[in-house]
This record gives C-alpha cells, sequence and structure tokens, in this order.
C-alpha cells in the first residue's frame, strides 16, 4: 500500500488541535484543502480517525493508537533529512510556534521579532501560552517547537538550554512622598505591593526568595502580566518586585523610578527548551543561535 507522507503532518496537527480550523491555520493550508487531506487519509486507512463533537473532534482509537508511531516516525525522517540541508534565513519561509512565558514575551520577544525582520522576514512566528507545564504547552510532544521561560522537570524527550540568569528589582512611583533613593526593609513591608501572578510553578520564585530572606509583603493586587504594572505603580503608593530586565524598560517611563530590592533575593534562571526531533533542524537550529544571541545581548549584569 502506498502512503502520501505529506498526509502524515496533517494527522499530527489534527492531534494537537482537535480542530480543521485551527489546525488549517497552523499548517498554513485553507480549511477545504485540510478537509479534503483528511478525507483521503480516512480512505487510506479506512478509519474516521477523527469524530466530530460539539466542542471539536474526538480521536478514534485507530488514531490514538497511529500518533505515536507516526510522531516517532516523521521525527527519524526530519532529522536524518533535515541535517543534510542547507537554511538560507533570507530565503527562508516557515512559521514557528513558540511558548514564552510573560516575562521572556515582554522582553526578549520584541527584539527576536526586530532581528527576524531584519534577516529572516520569511520566518512567522506564533506566540502560544505558557501554561502551567510543558505538556500543556504542547513542547512534550513537539506540536510546539520551543518553550522559553523557566523550565521544571523537563521529560528525556526535551533539551533544555540555559539563556540567562536575572535578578529582581524594585518600583515605586516617581513622586512617591515616602521613597526617595533607598527602600529599606521596613519601608518595604509596611508598604502595599502589585504581584504578578504567573502561571504553574513559576508561583512559588518570588515567594520562596522573600521567605528565605526573611521579608514579608502586604500584597494589596494580583495581576497575570508584567503589563499591568506600570498603569498600577505610576497612580498608586504601591510597590512591585519586578525582574532586573523589566525594571530596565520601566526605567523609561517618566513616571516611575527603578530601586534596589532592600535584601538580595537571588537570581532566577530563564532557559530554552525544545523536543529532541527538533534537533538536527537546520531552521531550527539558527532560530535556537538567534534566541541565545538576544538573550547574551539584553542581559548586561550589574
Amino acid at each position: 500500500m502506498k502512503y502520501d507522507l505529506n498526509l502524515l503532518p496533517v494527522f499530527l496537527t489534527l492531534m494537537d488541535e482537535r480542530n480543521v480550523t485551527r489546525a488549517a491555520e497552523r499548517l498554513g493550508m485553507t480549511q477545504p484543502a485540510l478537509s479534503n487531506a483528511l478525507n483521503r487519509l480516512r480512505d487510506t486507512l479506512r478509519d474516521p480517525l477523527f469524530i466530530r463533537e460539539r466542542y471539536g473532534m474526538r480521536p478514534t482509537q485507530m488514531a490514538e493508537e497511529l500518533a505515536p508511531a507516526v510522531r516517532a516516525a516523521l521525527s527519524s525522517l526530519n532529522e536524518a533529512i533535515g541535517g543534510q540541508q542547507e537554511f538560507d534565513p533570507e530565503r527562508a519561509t516557515r512559521q514557528f510556534t513558540i511558548a514564552p512565558n510573560s516575562y521572556v514575551e515582554f522582553v526578549l520577544m520584541p527584539v527576536i521579532v526586530a532581528r527576524l525582520r531584519e534577516l529572516a522576514p520569511g520566518i512567522r512566528l506564533r506566540l502560544t501560552p505558557f501554561g502551567n507545564d510543558l505538556v500543556e504547552t504542547g513542547a512534550v510532544s513537539g506540536a510546539t517547537e520551543m518553550v522559553i521561560g523557566r523550565i521544571v522537570d523537563p521529560p528525556d524527550n526535551m533539551v533544555v538550554q540555559h539563556l540567562l540568569d536575572d535578578g529582581l528589582a524594585c518600583v515605586v512611583r516617581k513622586d512617591h512622598p515616602d521613597v526617595a533613593d533607598h527602600l529599606s526593609k521596613d519601608q518595604y513591608e509596611r508598604m502595599k505591593h502589585v504581584n504578578v501572578v504567573p502561571p504553574g510553578r513559576m508561583r512559588a520564585g518570588l515567594f520562596q526568595a522573600l521567605q528565605q530572606s526573611g521579608v514579608t509583603r502586604d500584597v494589596a493586587v494580583s495581576v497575570t502580566h508584567f503589563l499591568a504594572v506600570p498603569e498600577m505603580i505610576a497612580v498608586s503608593d504601591y510597590c512591585a518586585t519586578l525582574p532586573g530586565l523589566i525594571c530596565q524598560r520601566l526605567a523609561r517611563d517618566e513616571r516611575l523610578k527603578v530601586l534596589p530590592a532592600p535584601v538580595d533575593l537571588g537570581t532566577f534562571p530563564v532557559e530554552l527548551a525544545w523536543h529532541v526531533r527538533y534537533r538536527s533542524d537546520p531552521a531550527h537550529r539558527w532560530l535556537r543561535a538567534l534566541i541565545s544571541d538576544v538573550a547574551k545581548e539584553l542581559y548586561l549584569p550589574s
């Protein structure tokens, strides 16, 4: 029996998305073209593969059993062929799905996008939520090509590369009535705070650092993204404790001032992770190198 290998990525994308519209968008296909590919695959395998339900598509038992073998086969094929190919960033056309945490999305991604516009204008990025764990991001299955943030307990099929270590500083409004150019531990503990609540196990980071340093906080507001912090600090007497690179950005805001933390709160790692199937992919290797270079250029140790 002859198989059209072009149908296999369609199958795997549908397994990941469970939705024709999202799968077609991710593959750069029209919905009719994707539906036609699915029908051909159904005819070849003599199985419906996906059953329509109210909120998407449910894989059949055969689809569930086939998926791991198809992923492994395509991974081996991509690694064997990809390692022999040259990558020309100026002419390349490809979409990468990346899951950055909110810190990376705020600090690194704008610089990465600007660099791609200059060096590889045909490369497109699709950013997906970082999620609570690597499974939720789609990185463990390889559906998401890269994850950037703090990588906790990666499985054996994930490769992790360290990008940088960042520290923490404090931000208050520039005309704060009680804070000059120094923030004492007593002041810090008396103030009310704006707290950024990242997803999953990242939440423990700052809380653990404060606990280990014997410092307490009175959290008045919790937000889900760093972008919400400047406006809240600018109109209140609150304080926010944020990563150093984010504070570098906020220092440009004339309404705010950045101060050292009252005690040493240590550092946290920023890492890049990807599925082993992309290890030898030339385009993937090139993009990994670009991201690593951006991280090195952005981080200026104090």
